[in-house]
């Protein structure tokens, strides 16, 4: 499988959309806090302007000139020209006190731009200018120091965007590969599974994140779709060796039937035995289409509420007779009080499987077995059993009895298909039931438990 290229993979795109939002809103929210930083700077400044403007203009308490040039000048002489400028005119312009001579400049708050008349080269100035009496007087705050606040904070905001975008997009990078990279594993497993790799499976990092539980879940379907082809497989085998003693006794029979006519003699036997085997190959092929049929889930459409007592009960019924003729005794045992004992279901299915689990205990058991059903409940589950006390089924055979056309060498003297307990392991698969095998020493107990349902 050809690799995806990094720009074109989902993961990267996701992650650079994502950094690229992410830079977004940092140099927003940067500039936002830059203009109110910058804001802030000049507010302060102001108040520092008026407030300089009211005690020097405090001084000029009953028209006292001398007092008011006095505090101009110390002012003036203490202050550095490039932080502070002091100028104090008359009516008529004309220069009384201060640092520099302060022209044109209007009432109220103002800025002295660099290479203003009298202003000290390379510099810039907030100003205030007010009267005092009859006089005009300026202070003016120079803004180097906080333009150079203004400019390293700009520089490093830069800086820290910058850094922010690489970390952003190296991080993003870093990620997008890695979920790149499990993204291909999935992929590399589905395309070995279509060259018919059913073993592969994804590598699970098992921290439970969302890729993890799709990769489980794709698992899980992988597993069934194995077990599906395995019994397919497992099918094909077994009717290749179970059906050709059949087919080759019909074979027989046939050219057995076809020399007696030839000799003129009555065959009507030789028929009665084709029909006999042909109907039991066919019996056989029916069972494997409806045990399909159930395992694709066409029957689920009839499910309803019901009570499994009352299934168990009718085949209780309807087996004591038989079990009776065969020497044997079956007995019905229920336990279930209360509600939760009904579950939901088909009712012929069901009955079909404790039928067949009935007559495999019957059929492969000799006069004397007791054979009992229980229905009993533990916690959310109704649990049925089917037990008997005779030679039981080898614990090692347990795994097997279920496989299409499976049987016990025991067994295949005796009439049947070996496809019974597969239609019990289909049906109970279809209503979401468990089937366990149990050695009783002596006998074998076969133990199904069902979901309860609490519906109507």
């Amino acid at each position: 499988m050809r690799r995806l290229s990094l720009l074109r993979s989902t993961p990267f795109r996701l992650a650079l959309t994502f950094a690229v939002l992410f830079v977004i809103a940092f140099t927003l929210s940067g500039a936002l806090v830059y203009q109110l930083l910058r804001a802030n700077l000049s507010d302060r400044l102001d108040q520092s302007a008026k407030e300089t403007f009211t005690v020097v203009a405090a001084t000029y308490a009953g028209a006292d000139l001398e007092d008011l040039v006095a505090t101009v000048n110390s002012h003036a002489k203490l202050a550095s020209p490039r932080e502070q400028l002091f100028s104090l005119t008359d009516a008529n312009g004309a220069h009384l006190a201060g640092n520099f001579l302060a022209k044109g400049i209007p009432a109220g708050f103002s800025v002295i731009e660099e290479g203003a008349p009298g202003v000290p080269s390379g510099n810039a100035y907030r100003a205030y200018s007010g009267r005092v009496g009859p006089f005009d007087l300026v202070i003016a705050l120079g803004l180097s120091q906080t333009r150079d606040l203004e400019r390293i904070v700009l520089i490093g905001f830069g800086w820290a965007t910058l850094l922010v975008a690489l970390f952003a997009l190296g991080g993003g990078a870093l990620l997008a590969l890695r979920v790149q990279r499990r993204l291909d594993a999935i992929a590399a497993t589905m395309g070995d599974v279509s060259r018919g790799k059913l073993a592969a499976r994804i590598p699970l990092i098992g921290n439970g994140d969302d890729i993890d539980d799709v990769s489980a879940q794709i698992n899980a379907a992988l597993d069934r779709l194995s077990a599906l082809v395995e019994g397919m497989r497992q099918v094909s085998t077994d009717i290749a060796h179970d059906l050709k003693t059949p087919l080759n006794r019909l074979q027989l029979i046939l050219e057995d039937a076809g020399e007696k006519a030839a000799a003129g003699r009555n065959i009507v036997g030789e028929l009665l035995d084709a029909r006999t085997e042909s109907g039991q190959i066919n019996e056989t092929f029916d069972a494997l289409l409806r045990i399909a049929q159930i395992e694709a889930g066409a029957r689920k459409a009839r499910f309803k509420n019901l009570e499994l007592d009352d299934v168990v009960e009718t085949i209780a019924e309807i087996y004591t007779g038989v079990a009776e003729d065969s020497g044997m005794s079956l007995s019905l045992r229920k336990t279930l009080q209360g509600p939760g004992r009904r579950i939901h279901g088909d009712a012929e299915l069901l009955t079909q499987m404790f039928a067949n689990l009935v007559e495999n205990a019957l059929r492969h058991c000799p006069p004397g077995t007791s054979v009992e059903l229980t229905v009993t409940q533990h916690g959310d589950s109704v649990v049925a059993t089917v037990a008997d006390d005779g030679p039981g089924i080898p614990q090692a055979e347990h795994g097997k009895v279920f496989r299409r056309l499976y049987r016990l060498d025991k067994s295949r003297s005796t009439p049947g298909s070996g496809l019974g307990l597969s239609l019990v392991h289909a049906i109970a698969e279809l209503h979401g039931a468990k089937i366990v095998l149990k050695d009783m020493s002596p006998g074998l107990a076969v133990i199904i438990s069902f979901p309860t349902s609490h519906g109507t």
